[in-house]
C-alpha cells in the first residue's frame, strides 16, 4: 500500500466500520439497555449537580450586591467604627450601619428564647427588598411609640413564645413592640449560621437596651453603596485597596459584591465535589455493566464476527466495528443524560422556586454539560476496551468453539495501551478540574483499589468453593461448584454489587455518626451552658452567682476577645498558602484569650507554657493542626489585629485540643500580659451532673433576672440546630448516593441477564438428567446467597473504613461503628441478589427442554 493510498484505506475503513456498526444496530438495543441506562443514570447525577451548582454560583453573582447589601462591606467585631473610619466610607457612597449579634428575649409572662438580633439604621436596606407581613415602611417599623421600640420577628418567635404581632418583649432594658413578621431579609445569606431566630430592630433600640458593653460580642457592619455611575467590580475593588492602604490597623473584614458570602460559596463548591464524586461513583458502577453488556453482545455476534473474519475483515475492522457501536451507544446514554441533568435546575426552581433560600437562575451550562458528556464517553472506553480488544487475535474456529469450550487470552498490547491512556484521561479529568484535587485524588486511588479487592474477593471466593470438600448434599454441592464453574456468574456480581454496597454503607455509616455527634447524647463532661457578654467587672459575681443557683454544678469562666491573623512570619495573610484544612483561620475574626494556666482540654505537645506571673513581650499558644496548616513553628512571630490595633507575639508553644469535649477552648491563646486595659467580656460554661428541661428553664430565668446583658445558649439547643443542617446534607447525600445503588442493581441484573442462556442450557441438562425444579431453584439460591453475602461483608467492610476515615480525618469527629445499619446492608443486599437471581432462574425453569436440546 501507498502512502497516498494508506490514507484513503483508513477513511474508507472508517465509513465501512460505521456502516456495518449502524447496520447491526437497526434491529433494536436488546442487551444494552442496562448499558445505556448506566451512563445515563450517572451522567444524569453529573450534568444535574453541575448544572444546579453553575445556576446557584450565576445566581450568587448576579445578587452579589442585594446578598451582601451594598458594593462593599467592611466588618468589626467588639468595637464601632471610628469618626475617621466612618467619614472614609462615606466620603466613598452611601453607608448603611448595623449591628449584629446574640441576646434573649423575654415575652410578659416570663418566657425566654435566644434570638438572633440584628439592629439597622434608617438606609436599611439600600438595595434588595424586606419581605413584612404586615408590609409597613421601614420608618413606622422600627420608630417608638408609647414607650416602645418597634420590631419585625421571625414567626419561630412567635412560636416559641406564644406571641402575636403587637405583643411586647424585653430585649436588655430596652422594651420592643412586634409590629411584623418577617418573611425574607435580601442580606441574610451573607451572614452566619443564626441560633436562634431573627429580631430586626432600630440601632436606637439597640443603645438604648444597654447590652452595648465594652467588650460585647457585636459585630458591626458597614456596607457601602457606590454611585451609580462607578458601581463596577473594578471600582469596589478600588475602594477595598484605598481602605487597606488608607486605615492599615482598622482590623476590617471587608467583602465585595463578587464575594458575598465566601463561606457559602466555599461550602457549595466542596459539596457539589462530593456529589460529583458519588455520580463518577455511579458511572464506575455502570462501567461494570458496560463491560458485561459488550461481553455479552460480542457473545451473541459471534456467528456474525466469524462471518467477518472468514469473508477477510482483519482483526483491527472487527474491533473498529463493535468499538463504533461502543460509542455511539455511549453518546446514545450520555444524551439522556444529559437532557436530565440540564432539566434539573429548571425542575427546581420550577417547583420550588419561592421555597428556595439561595438563589438559583436555571440556565444551559454547556462547559458543565460538555465534561459529564465527556465522563460517560470516556467510562464506557475505559470499561468496554477489554473485552473488545480481546476479539483482535481469535481465530474463526476459535470463535466457532468458544460456544462450548471457552479459551481466556488478553487483548493486544495496542489494546491495553489505548485503555491505558483513556484511564489516565479519565482520572486527569476527574482530579484537574476537582476543587479539592486532594479528595479527589484519594477518591481515584480508592475506586481502583476497591476494584482490585472486588477482583480479589471474587478469585478468592472461586477458589475456595473449588477447594471445599465434596459435598454429599445435592443441591449444596451443584451451589458450590456453580460459584467456580467456566462461565461463572460470581466476577459479575460481586463487581457489580459490591462497590454500591460499599458507597451504601459508607453513607450510612457517616450518617449515624453525624446523627449521634449532634442529636444524641452529649460528650461525657460537655457544658450544659454557655454565657457570653459577661461584662469584666461582673465576671467573678456572676461565678458566684451560677454555683449559688446550681450549687452542684461545674463553672469555668475565661476571658474573651475577637481578633483577625492579619500576618505571620512576617508574610501578610493574604499572602499565606495555608492548607484546606486550615484556610478558614485566616477568612474571619476568631475567639481569643489569655491566661496564665494550660486550659482544660488542651495539651502542650511542643514547647513550653510560660509562668503564671509572666510578665515579658506577648507571647502566643496555638492548635498544632492549626500550626501546621500555617506552615508555623515556635518562635515564628503571628500578628493579631483586636480591637483595631496590631498586637505582635512570638508562638512560645503548640497545642492538641480536645473540641469535641465541647468545652472553652480557643486556636489562639495569649499570655496574660498580651491584652493589658483592652476592654473585653468573659464567657463562661456551667456543666451540670444531672441536666434535665425544668432545671435548666429555671436557670436561662434566674440568670435572665438578675443578668439582663448575659446571653445564655443552650448547649443541646445549639447543637440540634446544627443537627438540622446536617441532616439536610446528609438527606441530599442519600438522594445522590440512590443513584449510585440503583447503577449497581441494573449492573447486577444485567450480568444475570447476560448469564441468562447458559442458566438455559444448565436447567435443561440437569432436568433432562432428572432433576427436580425444587432442587434446582434451591442449589441456585443458595449459590447467589453465597456470592451475596461474601459481597456484602466486603461492602461492609470496605464501606465502614471509608466512612471511618472520612468521619476522623476530614471531619475531626469520633467513629462509632453502626451495627444495625451494617446488618440492614447486609440484608438488603441478600434479598436483591437471591431475588433477582431466582427471578432469572424461575424463567430459565420455564424453558421446555425439548426446543433447547434441538438447537445444541
Amino acid at each position: 500500500m501507498t502512502a497516498i493510498s494508506e490514507p484513503v484505506y483508513k477513511s474508507r475503513a472508517s465509513s465501512l466500520a460505521l456502516r456495518y456498526a449502524l447496520r447491526e444496530l437497526r434491529g433494536g438495543l436488546r442487551g444494552f439497555y442496562v448499558f445505556i441506562a448506566c451512563i445515563a443514570l450517572g451522567v444524569m447525577a453529573i450534568a444535574g449537580v453541575g448544572s444546579v451548582a453553575a445556576s446557584l454560583s450565576e445566581g450568587l453573582t448576579r445578587e452579589g450586591r442585594t446578598l451582601l447589601g451594598g458594593d462593599v462591606a467592611f466588618s468589626l467585631i467588639q468595637r464601632e467604627a471610628k469618626p475617621e473610619e466612618l467619614a472614609f466610607l462615606r466620603a466613598r457612597g452611601q453607608v448603611s450601619v448595623a449591628a449584629a449579634l446574640r441576646v434573649m428575649a423575654r415575652a410578659s409572662d416570663g418566657k425566654l428564647a435566644l434570638v438572633e438580633l440584628k439592629a439597622v439604621d434608617g438606609n436599611y436596606p439600600m438595595l434588595g427588598q424586606l419581605t413584612l407581613d404586615p408590609q409597613m415602611p421601614m420608618s413606622d417599623l422600627l420608630a417608638e411609640r408609647d414607650g416602645a421600640f418597634g420590631a419585625a420577628v421571625d414567626s419561630t418567635l412567635l412560636a416559641r413564645l406564644d406571641l402575636k404581632v403587637g405583643d411586647r418583649i424585653g430585649i436588655g432594658n430596652a422594651t420592643i413592640q412586634i409590629r411584623s413578621v418577617v418573611g425574607a431579609e435580601p442580606d441574610k445569606l451573607a451572614g452566619n449560621v443564626g441560633l436562634g431566630p431573627r429580631v430586626l430592630v432600630s440601632e436606637q433600640s439597640l443603645r438604648a437596651s444597654g447590652l452595648l458593653q465594652p467588650g460585647s460580642l457585636v459585630r458591626w457592619m458597614y456596607r457601602v453603596k457606590l454611585p451609580d455611575n462607578a458601581a463596577d467590580e473594578r471600582a469596589a475593588a478600588q475602594l477595598v485597596n484605598s481602605a487597606r492602604s488608607a486605615l492599615p490597623e482598622a482590623g476590617w473584614w471587608i467583602r465585595s459584591r463578587d464575594n458575598a458570602s465566601p463561606q457559602l460559596e466555599r461550602t457549595i463548591n466542596r459539596f457539589t465535589q462530593f456529589l460529583t464524586l458519588v455520580g463518577l461513583a455511579a458511572l464506575l458502577v455502570g462501567g461494570v455493566g458496560v463491560a458485561n453488556a459488550v461481553k455479552s453482545h460480542i457473545d451473541r455476534r459471534r456467528d456474525v464476527i466469524a462471518s467477518f473474519k472468514a469473508l477477510g475483515a482483519t482483526g483491527r475492522d472487527v474491533f473498529t466495528i463493535y468499538l463504533t457501536q461502543v460509542i455511539v451507544l455511549a453518546g446514545i446514554g450520555s444524551i439522556i443524560g444529559l437532557v436530565a441533568g440540564a432539566a434539573l435546575p429548571f425542575v427546581i426552581v420550577g417547583l420550588f422556586g419561592k421555597l428556595l433560600p439561595l438563589p438559583v437562575i436555571p440556565a444551559l451550562h454547556a462547559d458543565e454539560l460538555a465534561l459529564s458528556f465527556l465522563y460517560g464517553l470516556l467510562t464506557a472506553l475505559a470499561f468496554g476496551l477489554w473485552p473488545l480488544g480481546r476479539v483482535h487475535d481469535v481465530p474463526v474456529a476459535a470463535l466457532f468453539r468458544e460456544e462450548v469450550a471457552r479459551e481466556w487470552h488478553r487483548p493486544r498490547w495496542s489494546y491495553l495501551a489505548l485503555m491505558a491512556v483513556v484511564i489516565i484521561l479519565l482520572v486527569a479529568v476527574a482530579i484537574g478540574l476537582a476543587y479539592d484535587k486532594r479528595v479527589a485524588a484519594v477518591f481515584v486511588v480508592a475506586s481502583v483499589a476497591v476494584f482490585a479487592l472486588l477482583r480479589g474477593v471474587a478469585a478468592g471466593l472461586m477458589a475456595l468453593a473449588r477447594r471445599l470438600p465434596r459435598s454429599s448434599i445435592t443441591m449444596l454441592r451443584l451451589a458450590i461448584a456453580n460459584i467456580y464453574r467456566p462461565g461463572a456468574l460470581t466476577p459479575s456480581v460481586v463487581m457489580s454489587l459490591g462497590l454500591g454496597l460499599a458507597v451504601l454503607v459508607t453513607i450510612t455509616q457517616i450518617d449515624g455518626n453525624l446523627r449521634r455527634q449532634f442529636l444524641a447524647a452529649l460528650p461525657e463532661r460537655a457544658p450544659s451552658f454557655y454565657f457570653i457578654d459577661i461584662p469584666t467587672a461582673d465576671a467573678d459575681r456572676f461565678g458566684a452567682f451560677l454555683e449559688q443557683i446550681a450549687p452542684q454544678s461545674t463553672v469555668d469562666d475565661v476571658p474573651m476577645l475577637r481578633g483577625r491573623i492579619v500576618a505571620a512570619r512576617s508574610v501578610k495573610a493574604d499572602e499565606l498558602k495555608p492548607s484546606q484544612d486550615t484556610e478558614w483561620v485566616l477568612q474571619s475574626d476568631r475567639g481569643l484569650t489569655y491566661t496564665g494556666e494550660v486550659p482544660k482540654g488542651s495539651k502542650v505537645v511542643e514547647g513550653e507554657w510560660w509562668s503564671a506571673d509572666y510578665k515579658g513581650p506577648p507571647l502566643v499558644s496555638l492548635e498544632k493542626k492549626i500550626a501546621d496548616g500555617l506552615k508555623l513553628k515556635i518562635g515564628d512571630e503571628i500578628v493579631v489585629n483586636v480591637l483595631g490595633r496590631d498586637i505582635s507575639a512570638k508562638i512560645s508553644n503548640l497545642r492538641n485540643v480536645d473540641w469535641q469535649g465541647l468545652g472553652i477552648n480557643f486556636v489562639l491563646v495569649f499570655s496574660p500580659n498580651a491584652f493589658k486595659g483592652a476592654p473585653h467580656s468573659h464567657v463562661a460554661t456551667l456543666s451540670e451532673v444531672h441536666p434535665d428541661p425544668a432545671g435548666d428553664a429555671r436557670i436561662i430565668k434566674q440568670v435572665a433576672d438578675a443578668f439582663p446583658m448575659v446571653t445564655s445558649v443552650r448547649v443541646r439547643e445549639a447543637l440540634e440546630t446544627v443537627g438540622t443542617v446536617v441532616t439536610n446534607l446528609v438527606l441530599a447525600i442519600r438522594g445522590a448516593s440512590a443513584v449510585t445503588l440503583i447503577s449497581a442493581i441494573l449492573v447486577l441484573g444485567g450480568a444475570l441477564a447476560a448469564g441468562h442462556r447458559h442458566r438455559v442450557y444448565d436447567a435443561v441438562i440437569l432436568k433432562t438428567l432428572g432433576a427436580t425444579r425444587v432442587r434446582l431453584l434451591g442449589a441456585y439460591a443458595l449459590e447467589y446467597l453465597m456470592i451475596g453475602l461474601a459481597t456484602a461483608i466486603f461492602g461492609v467492610i470496605a464501606g465502614s473504613i471509608a466512612a471511618w476515615l472520612i468521619v476522623t480525618r476530614l471531619m475531626t469527629l469520633s467513629f462509632i461503628w453502626q451495627a444495625g445499619s451494617a446488618a440492614g446492608v447486609v440484608a438488603a443486599a441478600l434479598i436483591v441478589t437471591v431475588g433477582l437471581g431466582l427471578a432469572g432462574t424461575l424463567l430459565a425453569l420455564n424453558q421446555k427442554p425439548a426446543t433447547v436440546l434441538r438447537n445444541l
